[in-house]
């Protein structure tokens, strides 16, 4: 079993380097960004994986603050939680850290980690990918899910953490993945005590979201500050699959 080029066992996380396609790299330059040879694309599968099976699939999204790269995010805050509940993680990011650390850069290294998700598991341009993005990576992700969803992959959630702004409605009007993306469901979960993304902000983001139009919105709430709740993880998860049947 290999994962872009490298041999692994299911289980574990493997860390492979994958080409940019014409377009990804011409995403990856915006903003005086050069252009890397390859992405680093990373894959944490359950230990009962079998790729001739379909499986859901968790796109991460860190926040560009303190240089932190999506496969950060994959392995601190949702890795145990997300395999607890049978979900690959996808993260993909440059070797290094980009100049400018923009969306379209995201976008550009997310996508050279889904296609090389593609090219290892035949039938995986049909599994259910859901975003999930804490802090500045919530924001992000309101660019980085329709972006995927633009791109032919079928996107059955999104899951938000700590994020004091929206960022989804405008991703979807610069996006423009088609009126069929108000659908997806969007799971936000709010620390208590956040301090940084307070309760009323967050609850202000989801009421920005329903007045751009989407239709299927839940919020949690959590006894913590600004982090990634292990429980509130399962329970986004499990509706999005829940509502992916």
């Amino acid at each position: 079993m290999t994962f872009g080029g490298v041999p692994f066992s299911p289980g574990s996380t493997v860390r492979a380097n994958v080409p940019l396609s014409p377009q990804e790299k011409s995403y990856a330059a915006q903003g005086g960004n050069a252009v890397p040879p390859s992405a680093v694309a990373v894959l944490a599968t359950p230990a009962n994986f079998d790729p001739t099976k379909s499986w859901p699939v968790l796109v991460i999204c860190s926040t560009s603050d303190f240089k932190r790269q999506n496969r950060d995010d994959l392995v601190e805050f949702y890795r145990r939680a997300s395999l607890a509940e049978g979900w690959v993680l996808l993260a993909g990011d440059g070797p290094q850290h980009a100049r400018s650390d923009n969306v379209a850069w995201r976008e550009a290294m997310t996508m050279a980690a889904v296609d090389a998700l593609h090219r290892s598991f035949a039938g995986s341009e049909k599994w259910p990918i859901a975003c999930a993005g804490f802090s500045g990576g919530g924001k992000g992700v309101g660019y980085v899910a329709p972006f995927l969803a633009r791109n032919r992959c079928r996107v059955i959630g999104i899951y938000i953490t700590g994020a004091n702004e929206d960022h989804l409605s405008d991703g979807y009007a610069r996006l423009q993945p088609g009126p069929g993306f108000l659908n997806t469901p969007i799971y936000v979960s709010a620390g208590r005590d956040d301090r940084i993304a307070t309760t009323e902000q967050q609850y202000n983001v989801v009421g920005s979201i329903k007045r751009t139009g989407f239709q299927h919105i839940r919020i949690g709430s959590f006894h913590g500050g600004h982090e990634v709740n292990d429980a509130q993880t399962s329970i986004a998860l499990h509706w999005f699959r829940e509502l992916a049947k």
